[in-house]
């Protein structure tokens, strides 16, 4: 969850490292799994975009040209939808070969229908005229629907490509006799002398300089959307990085405190000692239970177990601090101690058994055995930080855990469900009131010996259901 402590020596520095690249490597599979769903849906949104331009510039083609030749073209369009409809087919994040043929034959087709004149036409005129009707701007089209690939990548080549595919035209041209040799002749004869204006004017000229710019400026934007393309994607997995943390905090940490560690993750990295409430819970006799059940059974009922006892935690505040089997550790007040620390452990305490009489009568009515269940609430000093060096954990360490621990041992020998220490039970009435109704249900007892503890300690103790 937390980086590790730097370290002088060598071979944990190396475990660092491999646990830093383990970590990296699970945000790549993150973000990529992320990038693959965007994809998919940008690839079928850029598609019905392209059915939707390509239909309307079929409507409009004979009514801008009322002529049969035109037919051609409407082909051409339907050509340009089937290649739209192979990429969505075969779309998928990084190296793509038949999407990245399928990108050439989109290209390829745009600067066959440019250059080569339309062969069912009536016009004429030489081929280099093609080159004065202004499309180049169409491969833009194309080059913007290439980001959709999320590949800086095939943005790149599409760049490259379209520059390659336009000067190939270029030279096939340029190698093309001259179709209307009057027509040349006669625009030569208006322009006199001047040979740029010719250049520019005449039917059979390729302007070779405004060709050049138009790569130029193509490779220009094709590198800016490359370079925009690789920054969001680093974005992204910087984002999911952060994602991937918090839903890891999600796991121990309530939602309010993941939003502050996710904002501030020191109380993380210190260590330090703080005072602290803290819960276990048990399953009694869960042993036993287990031994007479198969796996699947066993697994489904720790499963319920454990994610009503989760939302408890969850809901009062509290801190998963990990799982025990057929129980659990929560502390209240990790990482940041609060006003009502005490309180939120024994309301969530007497919540979770709320919760657990609810699912017992759930049992019951499914003919399925009930669960005794147990808690053990202590408040105390604890030493918080991270152990562990390849493996993380934020530990909770201390007499206090072990103190709750052993109070929860003996709701058994007291016949209770819970015992909670009279430190907490003061510290809680000291936040909530004495009057509060959580404290009705405790009964005091005498003080108890605790294993680990210099002096026994007050309890008090909480009946079972019916027993009361």
């Amino acid at each position: 969850m937390t980086t590790l402590v730097e370290r002088l020596n060598l071979p944990a520095a190396l475990q660092r490292s491999r646990s830093r690249r383990d970590a990296e490597a699970e945000t790549i599979q993150f973000a990529q799994a992320t990038l693959a769903v965007a994809k998919r849906e940008g690839l079928q949104l850029a598609v019905r975009a392209r059915y939707i331009a390509l239909l309307v510039i079929a409507c409009l083609l004979p009514i801008i040209y009322p002529a049969w030749e035109q037919f051609y073209y409407v082909v051409m369009l339907g050509l340009f939808a089937l290649i739209g409809w192979g990429q969505v087919k075969v779309g998928r994040l990084g190296v793509s070969r038949p999407e990245l043929a399928l990108l050439f034959c989109d290209l390829a087709l745009l600067t066959f229908v440019i250059i080569v004149p339309n062969p069912f036409g009536t016009a004429h005129w030489p081929v280099a005229m093609q080159y004065h009707l202004g499309n180049f701007i169409y491969f833009f089209v194309l080059l913007s629907s290439a980001t959709l690939a999320y590949s800086w990548r095939t943005v790149i080549a599409v760049g490259t490509w379209t520059s390659a595919l336009w000067a190939i035209g270029m030279i096939w041209v340029w190698w093309q006799p001259d179709r209307a040799p009057e027509l040349t002749a006669r625009v030569a004869a208006a322009a006199g002398g001047d040979q740029r204006l010719f250049q520019i004017i005449s039917p059979d000229s390729i302007v070779f300089t405004a060709r050049i710019q138009e790569i130029v400026v193509f490779m220009i934007v094709a590198v800016t959307l490359a370079v925009a393309v690789r920054r969001g994607n680093d974005l992204l997995i910087r984002h999911a990085a952060v994602e991937r943390e918090r839903g890891n905090l999600a796991r121990y940490f309530s939602p309010n405190v993941v939003e502050e560690l996710s904002k501030h993750d020191e109380p993380l990295k210190q260590v330090r000692t703080q005072k602290v409430a803290v819960l276990f819970v048990d399953i009694v006799g869960f042993t036993a239970f287990a031994d007479t059940r198969t796996p699947e059974e066993v697994v489904h009922t720790l499963r319920e177990f454990h994610a009503l006892m989760e939302q408890e935690v969850f809901r009062h505040s509290g801190t998963l601090d990990k799982y025990l089997g057929d129980g659990l550790m929560a502390t209240f007040g990790t990482p940041f101690v609060s006003q009502a620390d005490a309180s939120n452990a024994l309301r969530c305490a007497q919540a979770m058994i709320t919760a657990a009489d609810r699912w017992n009568s759930q049992r019951k009515q499914a003919g399925e055995a009930p669960m005794r269940v147990s808690f053990g609430l202590h408040y105390g000093a604890v030493v918080l930080g991270d152990i562990g060096l390849t493996c993380l954990e934020f530990a909770v360490i201390g007499s206090t855990v072990n103190a709750a621990s052993r109070l929860e041992a003996m709701t058994r020998g007291l016949d209770c469900e819970l015992v909670a220490s009279d430190d907490l039970v003061k510290h809680a009435q000291a936040e909530l009131g004495s009057a509060d109704a959580a404290f009705r249900p405790l009964v005091a007892q005498a003080p108890q010996k605790i294993r680990g503890l210099e002096h026994p300690i007050a309890i008090w103790t909480q009946a079972r259901a019916g027993e009361v």
